[in-house]
């Protein structure tokens, strides 16, 4: 038999394949909400990680310039001690108080900048100590950080693992029910779908109401929509309508009963109440008649 064209069908069949494409993408939503927040919580976890792990490599820059910073130093204080070395044994050699006080300051500084470099050594060092207890601060956390992930990842995998089989056959479902419908048609129904909160394109008719907004249809609307002869949304919502004897859907009358029932006693109240008024009336007519 040979497939039939999207464009071809009817209004009818248009709308039942729509509430059967609907009813499996909500099936599908289903699954995907017994995760919870499990996805999220995995990513911010993987999120946390990747900028901690940024952090650690960024410390260990930190401290590998501050080592580089010490060896520089050091060469700086092995030059300033072979200064001061030369310059001593000149002291033994100058001639006159001029060169002996140009010795002697020179000395002065270089004992000076060995100080310096010494310093700044001590400080370099420091900012390492701080630097390694700051990584390994983080590093305790990546380690912790880690376990918790690969905890929620585990949930995540067995929850997943149990609903993969029954997923997998609603997503073919879902796939031979779009290849029945008209591109425009499934389109238009995405896009009302994706906007609507609760993720429902299609809708029946519920107590005179759209099932999606709840907001009240007209008779003749009603009415229209029961006829199947073309497709009709929600004026509120945007939501496409269906009836819900086409949607296979039984549709509880007992609440409509029990109105009608409530209606008819009010009303045989009211008549009562107006039969006991006019009796009333009658009586008070009658007594002053007699009194006159």
């Amino acid at each position: 038999m040979a497939k039939k064209d999207p464009s071809e069908l009817s209004v009818e069949e248009r709308l039942k394949t729509l509430y059967q494409l609907q009813t499996a993408l909500s099936a599908i939503d289903e699954k995907r909400l017994l995760r919870g927040e499990l996805p999220l919580e995995v990513q911010d976890l993987e999120d946390e990680i990747a900028g901690l792990t940024t952090r650690v490599e960024k410390i260990a820059a930190d401290i590998e310039e501050y080592q580089k910073a010490i060896t520089t130093k050091k060469g700086e204080i092995a030059d300033a001690e072979a200064s001061v070395e030369r310059y001593k044994e000149q002291l033994n050699e100058v001639k006159n108080n001029r060169e002996y006080d140009t010795l002697s300051k020179e000395i002065e500084f270089q004992t000076l900048e060995i100080e310096l470099c010494n310093k700044k050594i001590r400080e370099a060092n420091n900012k390492i100590a701080d630097k390694q207890r700051e990584m390994e601060s983080s590093q305790a956390l990546i380690a912790e950080r880690q376990g918790d992930l690969d905890v929620k990842k585990n949930e995540l995998e067995e929850i997943m693992e149990e609903t993969r089989v029954e997923e997998e056959k609603l997503k073919e479902t879902v796939k031979s029910l779009e290849a029945k419908i008209e591109g425009r048609l499934l389109t238009s129904f995405k896009r009302i779908r994706r906007n609507a909160r609760n993720g429902l394109g299609i809708v029946y008719v519920q107590r005179d109401a759209c099932g999606g907004c709840f907001n009240k249809i007209p008779p003749q609307r009603q009415l229209d929509i029961k006829m199947h002869k073309k497709i009709i949304v929600c004026e509120y919502c945007g939501r496409i309508m269906i009836d819900p004897e086409l949607a296979g859907v039984k549709v509880d009358k007992v609440a409509t009963v029990t109105d009608e029932k409530k209606g008819r006693a009010k009303r045989a109240i009211r008549k009562s109440s107006g039969t006991a008024t006019s009796s009333a009336s009658s009586k008070k007519a009658a007594d002053a008649n007699d009194m006159a």
